[in-house]
């Protein structure tokens, strides 16, 4: 199975908030997140909208504003966020334009949902917390910047 590239950018938009702290210099804009990862803003904002919708993040406008993680987020489900954008659809097509003569009768359909299933149940019990332990944590912060460009980092 393959994410779709908005299920990706969502799982890698809360990793990036789950290490960045609290600090005001550690809170990205959505145009900081979609240049860090070399995505179309449109993009970008639809993915934080919905990840705000969700409740995951918070995104605070005006000057010291930024995304932040929720205390929700950081405790969130992989699968329950897998399975919001990628959606409870089959894997396969089988009403398409051409529908598959053998629906009636076919055990592959069922077949894919178990293993679907199986998928995100096998993501269920990590959370956000879980991906970002050591030594990815780490690691992300010193592939990104926490503060945003412009800003004088504390001292």
């Amino acid at each position: 199975m393959r994410l779709l590239r908005s299920t990706d950018l969502a799982l890698r938009v809360l990793m990036r908030l789950a290490v960045a702290g609290d600090t005001p210099e550690a809170t990205p804009t959505t145009r900081d997140v979609a240049a860090a990862m070399e995505v179309p803003y449109t993009h970008a904002a639809k993915v934080v909208a919905e990840l705000q919708h969700m409740g995951l993040l918070e995104a605070r406008r005006g000057r010291g504003g930024g995304l932040a993680l929720t205390g929700r987020g950081r405790t969130a489900s992989v699968g329950t966020v897998v399975r919001a954008f990628e959606g409870d659809g089959d894997v396969v097509d089988c009403e398409g334009a051409t529908p598959c003569p053998l629906k009636s009768a076919c055990r592959l359909r069922g077949a894919l949902r178990r293993a679907q299933e199986a998928f995100f149940a096998s993501l269920d019990p990590i959370t956000v917390a879980d991906i970002v332990a050591e030594p990815t944590g780490p690691l992300l912060l010193g592939t990104s910047s926490s503060a945003r460009p412009g800003r004088r980092p504390t001292e």
